[in-house]
């Protein structure tokens, strides 16, 4: 049963796949005009070959019944012109010529047979009235043809019954010849034209299916070859970049995946940054604590004093290591999707204040001012916890990062769309080089002064996230040594 299972799923594969449908397609498109072609030529055949020899036996049957008139065959019938004429048409065309008088009375049959008899049937009736009559009777294969015997001049049988209608007696209609011709060689011929028919289409079909074959392998070639590219780094990441160009359908392929490619080089490199950053982040006051508490351990009558500074150094280097996995929390949490936000109506004004109250001691502390200006009442759809942590970052960076008796000024605006807030700094500035690093996790401008001052290197990078978890966005502009301007710029209305 599940070989079955198997062997059906197979062939399921295999009608779904690309090449098989190539073929198919490439199949009916040779197939499809050929056998159309053949039962159109085959078909016409009889139909034309039928409507021929009607034609040459109706122009026969008139031309022998002038003579029939000429000879007065139908009071006399032993002319043997007439006879031989009869005798000629009758084997020509391997057929039964009778000719019937006025009486219906048969009066000649090439077969000899009916001579003598009285004939009565529709086609006569119509003869009679002056119409010339052909039929086909293609289950008997015979053509049967009834003309007038006219006493006067030859007509055309199409303006004959009027000729009747409008003089009289002026045209008489003496009798009737009527020609019965075998179809038997039309039929032979047509039968012969079927079967070389046959045969040109099985060495057509034959042929189209190799070339079928031949073309979908050509043409599938293009893609086997993505694949393989793409088998070859499923593994790991290479440095080449694949090129398969044969198509342009392959060609955008090949180039969004190596855009996927690059992209994963480069999450492969952040990572890996990101990994050794985080490690020498956290062995770093793990270290400093192991120095200080073995340089204790080796002195045996340390003074209390001693103890109570590399005390106080471990609890800082602890309490440093807490803000470092703290951060690295909060990143976690925003790398989340924006699912995870706690949506509701949040006055922005009131949490700026509540922000600058909470930093307002640590700027005292540097001597920095703080200026806040607000151009009107904003309300807007946040997180209130990850907008407070994305714009407390930005406030303490620029209070952190400042010269002493500095400044830093944060504006609030909003449009009919969205609500900004721009915090600028008087201090150390960023080089322009290093701007676009800024939000990457544990980049720091100046190392030696972030670790006086305990920064992680993870703020900004939390601030952004908060920010485009929002669909909001977030630009700076810095001047080394004068000042930084950071520009948050957050939709009023959230879109989920």
């Amino acid at each position: 049963m599940t070989g079955r299972i198997k062997n059906l799923i197979n062939k399921a594969k295999v009608i779904r796949s690309l090449k098989a449908r190539i073929f198919v397609l490439i199949f009916l498109a040779g197939m499809i005009p050929a056998v159309i072609m053949r039962f159109g030529m085959v078909g016409n055949y009889e139909e034309h070959a039928v409507s021929v020899r009607t034609s040459d036996v109706t122009g026969q049957a008139q031309i022998l019944a002038n003579h029939l008139i000429t000879y007065n065959y139908l009071q006399i019938p032993t002319s043997e012109i007439i006879n031989a004429e009869l005798e000629q048409l009758s084997n020509l065309y391997d057929g039964r010529v009778l000719i019937v008088d006025s009486a219906y009375k048969v009066i000649k049959d090439t077969y000899g047979i009916s001579e003598g008899k009285t004939i009565i049937s529709e086609e006569v009736f119509q003869c009679f009235q002056g119409k010339t009559v052909t039929r086909y009777e293609k289950n008997s294969h015979y053509i049967e043809v009834v003309v007038p015997i006219v006493e006067d001049e030859f007509y055309e049988d199409e303006y004959l019954e009027e000729e009747l209608e409008e003089n009289g007696d002026i045209v008489k209609i003496k009798g009737v010849l009527l020609i019965s011709v075998s179809t038997e060689n039309i039929m032979s011929t047509g039968e012969v034209l079927s079967r070389k028919a046959d045969i040109l289409e099985i060495t057509m079909g034959i042929i189209i299916i190799g070339i079928a074959v031949w073309l979908a392998n050509v043409l599938i070639r293009p893609i086997n070859r993505v694949t393989d590219a793409i088998n070859e780094v499923k593994g790991g990441f290479t440095d080449e970049i694949i090129e398969v160009s044969d198509y342009l359908e392959t060609e955008h392929i090949i180039d969004a995946f190596n855009q996927v490619i690059s992209r994963m080089r480069v999450l492969d490199k952040s990572r890996e940054e990101f990994v050794s950053n985080v490690s020498h982040e956290l062995k770093t006051p793990l270290t400093s604590m192991k120095v200080l508490a073995d340089s204790l351990l080796m002195q045996e009558e340390a003074p209390i004093e001693l103890y109570k500074e590399f005390m106080e150094d471990i609890t800082n280097e602890i309490e440093r290591e807490n803000k470092i996995i703290s951060d690295l929390l909060s990143l976690v949490k925003m790398d989340k999707t924006a699912a995870d936000l706690n949506i509701e109506a949040v006055d922005i004004n009131e949490l700026m204040e509540l922000i600058l109250k909470r930093l307002t001691p640590i700027a005292k502390k540097e001597d920095i001012e703080l200026i806040f200006e607000s151009m009107r009442q904003v309300v807007a759809e946040v997180d209130e916890v990850k907008i407070t942590l994305a714009l407390t970052n930005l406030i303490e960076n620029a209070i952190k990062y400042n010269k002493k008796h500095g400044w830093v000024k944060i504006t609030l605006n909003a449009d009919h769309q969205f609500f900004t807030v721009e915090v600028s700094d008087s201090g150390i500035g960023i080089p322009e080089e290093l701007i676009e690093h800024i939000y990457e996790r544990f980049f720091r401008v100046d190392k030696s002064h972030s670790r006086e001052i305990g920064g992680t290197g993870l703020g900004l990078a939390i601030t952004r996230n908060a920010i485009l978890m929002h669909r909001g966005s977030i630009k700076a502009s810095s001047v080394e040594g004068e000042g930084t301007t950071f520009t948050a710029k957050i939709p009023l209305s959230h879109l989920s």
